[in-house]
């Protein structure tokens, strides 16, 4: 469903970041600062900071449709970003959603784990994901230990990278983008479209303040699409964003902290 507005538009579908360096709150971040105007529902409210998650509580699934649908029917969405679906009743009714609004790009980050160690989605609404939200995505990004939960496979090396977004593809998604991070050496990324592999790559910065690196990437791929950008161009260009958010971070708290943001930081 386009957006009613000359600004385009996009929402994401995600959990509420206290800290603020992540969910909710990183990715409207994201979208401002590459010119996309950001909406959102909400599934899961945390209570959390740099050094950890120390609780989070599910939304209703009765309340995260109304805040989709309320959108949708006045303001739309150019694209559409998920993160944090929580529960297996959650991902029902956002599956619910995406064939409703079924021609709007979707990004599916396959958030699991936070980066602190914390699990943010329970083993039911992973399987649900995989038959639900995977078929529906115009592209899934998932990290290491995410490609491995949802195809079964080991996925340590290079190779496993590129097999496990091809796997991903033949468990429905359009393109599937798979993260190298956890891997020694620059952080090289995988985004197959289903014709061709295309490897992402960056110089690894060493600094503990990367949360909402996931987040702030698929944020970024969801405002490019919004813009009319073509896949390919849109990882691209939102690899070299998160790259120069996480060597512009400001230093926040005692633990992984926050990525740096701003309009100097998108380039070309």
């Amino acid at each position: 469903m386009p957006s009613n507005s000359r600004t385009p538009t996009a929402m994401t579908i995600a959990g509420s970041d206290s800290g603020g360096g992540a969910g909710i709150q990183a990715d409207l971040k994201t979208f401002a600062v590459h010119g996309v105007f950001g909406t959102s529902a909400i599934t899961a409210i945390t209570a959390q900071n740099t050094l950890g998650v120390d609780r989070w509580v599910p939304v209703s699934p009765d309340m995260v449709t109304a805040q989709i649908d309320a959108v949708m029917r006045d303001i739309g969405a150019d694209a559409i970003k998920i993160g944090m679906l929580a529960t297996a009743p959650i991902v029902d009714v956002v599956a619910d959603a995406l064939e409703r609004y079924a021609s709007v790009p979707v990004v599916l980050d396959t958030v699991m784990v936070a980066k602190g160690g914390a699990r943010l989605l329970d083993d039911e609404a992973v399987d649900l994901i995989r038959r639900r939200c995977l078929p529906r995505a115009t592209v899934v990004t998932a990290n290491l230990p995410e490609a491995a939960a949802l195809t079964g496979l080991t996925v340590q090396t290079p190779a496993d990278v590129r097999r496990a977004a091809r796997a991903l593809i033949e468990l429905g998604a359009k393109a599937a983008l798979v993260k190298g991070g956890h891997l020694a050496g620059p952080p090289t990324d995988v985004l197959d479209d289903g014709e061709q592999a295309v490897t992402l790559r960056a110089r690894r910065i060493e600094t503990p303040h990367t949360h909402g690196t996931g987040c702030t990437l698929a944020a970024a791929i969801a405002a490019q699409l919004a813009l009319g950008r073509p896949l390919v161009d849109a990882a691209r260009r939102a690899k070299r964003y998160v790259t120069r958010a996480i060597a512009a971070a400001p230093g926040i708290g005692g633990g992984h902290g926050p990525l740096g943001w701003g309009p100097g930081l998108i380039g070309r």
